[in-house]
């Protein structure tokens, strides 16, 4: 035999196991995939139906600076202990027997133990496997142990509206806030209960690697909340509620360049284990999503970004500040009512300048005001991956009169989310660019395979330059004029704005006089920064500006990031 008919006969053998290979995996493919349902239905009828309360989910994980997955949201196995009335001999003996093992409510198990002819009563729950071993030594007649799955949240209060919970819509649990709800479909996994084929996994697992949507595929998410950084966030927020008593008040830890979230938080709070005892069901939503507000004077930087944008005005562009001024028939004033006299725009952000601000618009003009407020897409919603997104309403200007203009510029008369502001405020520490606020970076899947989640490129606003000069006059703010400079760091440079507004009277009254919303952002370092903090606080009490309320507690939290992530010093 020739060598040339050894390659050929070679060739034509590996030609045909190829050919078989695929015959298999196409047939494969067919009866997993394409019939998968089917077959499916005609083996469960072999079995009984699993309940939704023992179905599978994937969990949810917070990501550490150093890439370390830390678990926010588990599935727990265990038990239920359930009895046969009509077989309880002494149900005072048995409870006392059980219960010095397992907990259990005696007015439950009295309740259960009467019904003599009910034939299934369940007593306890979530029992851990040691529990019922110990239990089954005693071999008492009548009581059954029911295999058990239970969401279990290890961080309790840790971003918990973030997070949100499993509870039960009519008969079927499903994640009913946060993340839990936004990933429903993604957390759901229909097929833990039986069997798995590895050949259908095979190919869930290459359709969902190669699937333009990763989280269309069921599996565990990967958040970028840093469990620490959260920490911080949160007992930050529980100083602002201790000492100045808000009714809400919240914050977020973002970077500016790429929209990653890595804290964001609420309180009033819950623990995620315990979410039944809480009294007003208010505390399950996220107002930093779900809730508009009119933001105050942190709406004056992106005013005089936009002037500058614009060509309108520079840093030393001057006016004639009288203090209060008519505007279509109402009077507007600086904060304290004061007149400054000719001063230039740097003046109207160290002095937080009401006046300065509505200078600015008038500069540029309504129009181009408004389309800058619409570029930044203020009234729009960011897609950040919580539910319930509030859209902020900015309507007063498609076809305000000048004190509406004249409003907006310092931030009164329109109303925006928290994340809203946060995207808006960005674009100084991002080069004029719009990101996308997210919590969810990736997904794993039971293989072990992940899949990052897309993330749109940042949309240009203003120019580099803009954002740079903005920003310089944002850390003189910092340094100079913001508790007349106390808060200045020596190594490192700050770019941060105060905000106090009014709270609107609801139906078109007007604005309270004594009720006020204080906010604070501020990114660092000024010229690289790493992160952006958003904070706020509604109907805070001791403290009229947020100057007072809101300083130290930004500079806590950037304190700690420093540290944290060693940032080095930039001056």
């Amino acid at each position: 035999m020739t060598g040339s008919n050894v390659v050929l006969r070679t060739r034509i053998l590996c030609g045909l196991f190829i050919l078989a290979a695929v015959l298999i995996i196409a047939r494969l493919y067919f009866v997993q995939i394409v019939k998968g349902s089917e077959f499916l239905k005609s083996a469960s009828a072999q079995y009984q139906e699993p309940s939704q309360d023992t179905q599978g989910r994937g969990t949810i994980f917070f990501t550490t600076k150093d890439g370390e997955l830390v678990a926010g949201a588990v599935m727990q196995s265990g038990w239920r202990i359930a009895i046969q009335p009509k077989d309880i001999v002494d149900s005072t003996a048995a409870y006392a027997a059980m219960n010095a093992i397992v907990p259990i409510d005696i007015q439950r198990f009295t309740n259960a133990a009467a019904k003599k002819n009910d034939p299934y009563e369940e007593v306890a729950f979530h029992v851990a496997d040691e529990a019922v071993s110990a239990l089954r030594t005693l071999k008492i007649a009548g009581v059954m142990y029911v295999p058990d799955q239970w969401r279990l949240y290890p961080a309790r209060t840790l971003a918990a509206q973030t997070i949100g919970f499993v509870g039960y819509q009519g008969n079927t649990k499903t994640g009913v806030y946060g993340l839990e709800r936004s990933y429903q479909d993604t957390l759901t996994i229909e097929s833990s209960d039986l069997y798995v084929n590895p050949f259908a996994e095979i190919f869930s697992n290459v359709e969902a690697f190669f699937s333009r949507n990763p989280a269309t595929y069921t599996g565990s998410i990967v958040t970028s909340i840093e469990p620490k950084v959260q920490q911080q966030l949160e007992d930050t927020l529980d100083g602002v509620m201790e000492m100045y008593t808000p009714a809400v008040a919240g914050g977020i830890v973002m970077d500016p360049h790429t929209g990653e979230i890595y804290a964001i938080a609420v309180r009033p709070s819950f623990d995620l284990n315990t979410y039944n005892m809480v009294d007003e069901v208010s505390t399950y939503s996220n107002p930093l999503v779900e809730g508009s507000y009119e933001m105050g004077s942190i709406m004056k930087p992106l005013t005089m970004a936009e002037g500058i944008d614009a060509g309108a005005v520079t840093p030393n562009t001057t006016y004639n500040d009288t203090g209060c001024k008519d505007v279509s028939g109402k009077t507007i004033c600086n904060y304290d009512r004061k007149a400054r006299g000719v001063v230039n725009m740097q003046e109207v952000l160290n002095q937080s300048l009401n006046l300065g601000a509505s200078f600015v618009v008038n500069a540029m003009g309504h129009r181009t005001f408004a389309d800058y407020v619409q570029r930044l897409q203020l009234g729009k919603k960011t897609g950040i991956d919580l539910p319930n997104e509030a859209v902020g309403q900015i309507w007063s200007l498609q076809s305000g009169s000048d004190i509406d203009f004249a409003s907006a510029s310092f931030g009164q008369s329109i109303a925006v989310t928290s994340i809203e502001m946060i995207r808006a405020l960005s674009i100084l520490a991002n080069g004029g660019a719009l990101p996308s606020p997210h919590i969810v970076t990736s997904i794993k899947y039971q293989s072990g395979l992940s899949r990052s989640m897309a993330v749109p490129e940042g949309i240009p606003i203003v120019t580099g330059e803009t954002a740079t000069t903005v920003t310089n006059m944002l850390v003189e703010v910092f340094d100079d004029a913001l508790l007349k400079g106390i808060l200045k760091q020596e190594h490192y440079s700050i770019a941060a704005k105060t905000g106090t507004a009014q709270i609107a009277i609801p139906g078109g009254g007007g604005y309270y006089t004594d009720r006020f919303l204080h906010s604070f952002f501020g990114y660092f370092p000024a010229h690289d920064p790493k992160f952006i903090i958003f904070l706020f606080a509604k109907e805070p009490h001791g403290a009229e500006f947020a100057s007072a309320t809101l300083a130290h507690p930004f500079m806590d939290i950037t304190k700690f990031l420093i540290n944290y992530y060693d940032i080095p010093p930039d001056r």
